[in-house]
């Protein structure tokens, strides 16, 4: 099973199941003061329950490996940063070993390099047409986006955690 993870607020994770699209779920957050932030306690919950539910299973991970951008300003970028160490912090304590992503890497193994953000929705719906239910909206692109993740980890970096 492995977990694909884009990070951030408007993020998501997902899961394959032996190659096909398993539960997935829109970046839990939580309003924290004046701000929202990834909701680390919603999210190792959700990653043990989907672990229970397959015993047995062995478990990886892949994190888009993304920055601020020097446009987003200190705040934000901090902010950014912040959910993206809380998510890597879930992953090491429940022991799951985790690879990263560049964009640039894995969308140019997807063939999306020089599209527009809706590209790599439409791509993960004709790879996957099970789970065009889940990322029907253009605001699903969370979804998609963590699900080729995923599907290029399994591809090029499984071999890399098991050795």
């Amino acid at each position: 099973m492995t977990f694909g993870i884009d990070p951030g607020l408007s993020g998501a994770i997902v899961t394959l199941l032996d190659g096909e699209p398993g539960p997935m779920l829109d970046m839990p957050t939580v309003q924290v003061g004046d701000w929202r932030e990834v909701d680390a306690a919603a999210l190792s919950a959700w990653m043990r329950t989907v672990r229970a539910q397959h015993p047995g299973a062995n478990f990886s991970a892949c994190v888009e490996k993304v920055s601020a951008r020097p446009s987003d300003g200190g705040t934000s970028a901090f902010r950014f940063g912040e959910g993206y160490g809380q998510i890597k912090a879930v992953l090491s304590v429940l022991g799951i070993e985790y690879s990263r992503a560049i964009p640039a890497v894995w969308k140019r193994h997807m063939g999306l390099i020089g599209t527009d953000k809706d590209a790599a929705r439409l791509l993960a719906i004709k790879r996957f047409p099970s789970a065009e239910p889940q990322l029907r909206r253009k605001k699903d692109s969370g979804r998609a986006d963590a699900l080729l993740i995923a599907l290029w980890h399994e591809s090029t970096q499984l071999h890399a955690l098991a050795a």
